[in-house]
């Protein structure tokens, strides 16, 4: 990591992608696109929207292999945090390796995939690795399965991320059984819930905003503002045409319209979860 003065944080993007034409390609995967997602163009993204950090996700179809990833974190180490895909059964000196350039956490994307079971032994070593490193599990995985994923690893003493609101299919409410057990483990204090990708809820774009609207306000009086924290999702795989950085962002000022959430949301959370040091 740089030892250079910290700049400072005008506001955090907790989830992007980065990747470009050309790169190897998991074997098994949902889609491949046909663009290229640059750390130049990301990092406009962040400028033109008045944000000066942001958090790089391996994507799901470029697999393990973040090498892609790790170079884009070695060209902005102030301004960058990474979450990696990796087998369970790497070597924690690897993982140590990549905690030295800003990687921050480990995704499970587990969309399309079978569940696992973290009460195996293999899955006990990976996750003992990263509260070694004070990394978090990253959980991808429609709502309804969550819950019963979260609980092993909150017994394992993990700190977990949920991104995009959990998955859930907005056209079913709030009211749906697995949103009010996923926030009732936002009482263990080691549960934060990704405000982002609310054009993947499955409903119509209105559908999709007023479930992200109602669910915000039940996140905030069960997890805290502490536990929230916003991505732009960019480039929006599979949605490129619909919604766009700029777009997203005024999502989230319409959703926040509080400034003290606002600063939860872009700054405070993101901070501290990631381990960016403030001026």
């Amino acid at each position: 990591m740089s030892e250079t003065c910290p700049l400072p944080i005008r506001g955090i993007d907790a989830h992007a992608h980065v990747f470009q034409r050309g790169l190897g390609l998991a074997t098994v995967r949902r889609y491949a696109p046909d663009y290229d997602a640059t750390l130049a163009d990301y990092l406009q993204h962040l400028q033109e929207n008045g944000l000066s950090h942001g958090v790089l996700v391996q994507p799901s179809f470029l697999g393990t292999d973040n090498r892609y990833l790790l170079a884009a974190l070695q060209q902005a180490p102030e301004q960058l945090r990474g979450v990696v895909v990796v087998e369970r059964d790497i070597a924690f000196s690897e993982l140590e390796r990549m905690a030295a350039l800003g990687v921050a956490g480990a995704r499970l994307n587990l969309m399309g995939q079978p569940l696992p079971d973290f009460t195996e032994a293999s899955w006990r070593v990976f996750f003992d690795h990263l509260r070694r490193l004070d990394w978090h599990v990253e959980v991808h995985r429609q709502l309804a399965d969550l819950p019963a994923l979260i609980r092993p690893l909150l017994a394992l003493g993990c700190k977990v991320v949920v991104d995009h609101f959990g998955r859930p299919d907005a056209r079913l409410g709030v009211e749906q059984a697995a949103f009010a057990r996923l926030l009732e483990q936002g009482q263990s204090g080691r549960l934060w819930v990704k405000v982002s990708g609310i054009y993947r809820l499955g409903g119509t774009p209105l559908e999709n905003l007023h479930f992200a609207e109602q669910a915000l306000s039940l996140m905030l009086q069960t997890l805290g503002p502490d536990r929230l924290l916003w991505g732009s999702d960019w480039p929006h795989t599979q949605h490129e045409q619909a919604v766009s950085f700029a777009s997203e962002f005024d999502c989230l000022r319409r959703l926040a319209g509080d400034a003290r959430l606002r600063q939860y949301l872009l700054c405070d959370t993101a901070a501290e979860l990631f381990g960016f040091v403030r001026d």
